[in-house]
């Protein structure tokens, strides 16, 4: 009858993008382990790639505890993807540090500095994982631009 839950500050770049820090919005800077283990749980020991959010924590924990939880959270349950790897609980994680704000999908990653002013980067992780290739400015990726500019707004505002 217990949940175990382990997660962990956000990771460091050690040189990656000419940066020896960790408030980026890259990836190795901006994601965290999760796990989440215990009774209700059908998918056990399997590992999802749909993205999620820290705020999405509490929901989780108080669907899976049986407690009511405010109608106004940011986050959202995540035990529809303990139930199965494949649902859907979010499009996209948004991240934001200092003057950049960035958006990850299962397979993009989007970012804006200073609201677009400082420039934008569009990065296909299934091309390319280490983020190195920014194709912002590729027309053949106009339209996943627009689409995850528009996408970045909206959590921006949420």
């Amino acid at each position: 009858n217990t949940l175990v839950v382990f997660t962990s500050d956000h990771g460091y770049l050690l040189g990656q993008h000419g940066l020896w820090q960790k408030m980026s919005v890259f990836e190795p800077s901006a994601r965290v382990p999760l796990l989440i283990a215990g009774p209700g749980i059908d998918e056990a020991g399997k590992a999802c790639g749909r993205p999620v959010e820290l705020v999405d924590l509490f929901p989780t924990l108080a669907e899976l505890c049986g407690v009511k939880t405010p109608g106004n959270l940011s986050g959202r349950s995540l035990v529809p993807l303990l139930n199965d790897v494949t649902a859907t609980v979010r499009t996209a994680a948004f991240t934001m540090v200092r003057d950049g704000r960035s958006i990850r999908t299962e397979r993009w990653r989007y970012t804006e500095w200073s609201d677009g002013k400082n420039g934008v980067e569009l990065y296909d992780h299934q091309q390319d994982p280490a983020e190195l290739k920014n194709l912002a400015d590729d027309p053949a990726h106009a339209a996943t631009l627009a689409e995850l500019k528009t996408l970045l707004a909206a959590e921006a505002g949420r």
